[in-house]
């Protein structure tokens, strides 16, 4: 297993990438969770297989069709918390 926390930049918000990120996820069979932050940035945890999460990783460097992805941040997480499907979370 793999988890990875990433931030994404850009034109990130109002575009549906929370629930395209998680639609995307129920394909892969990730699980974690996805968010709004308030400085306009979409944070997200993936965890699964390193082939599903390194997917998941270069699905949010173009994100749904209405998302203009300008950089994309990925953080090894270690010993991350096992959660169950992939949540959309309130905004932080």
């Amino acid at each position: 297993m793999r988890t990875v926390e990433i931030t994404v930049h850009g034109h990130v918000q109002g575009v549906g990438f929370r629930w395209a990120m998680r639609a995307e996820a129920q394909k892969r069979h990730v699980t974690g969770w996805v968010r709004n932050r308030r400085e306009g940035a979409v944070q997200a945890r993936v965890s699964g297989t390193p082939n599903d999460v390194e997917g998941m990783v270069a699905w949010a460097h173009h994100g749904p069709p209405l998302a203009r992805v300008a950089r994309v941040d990925e953080v090894e997480v270690d010993g991350a918390e096992v959660v169950n499907g992939f949540e959309i979370l309130d905004s932080v």
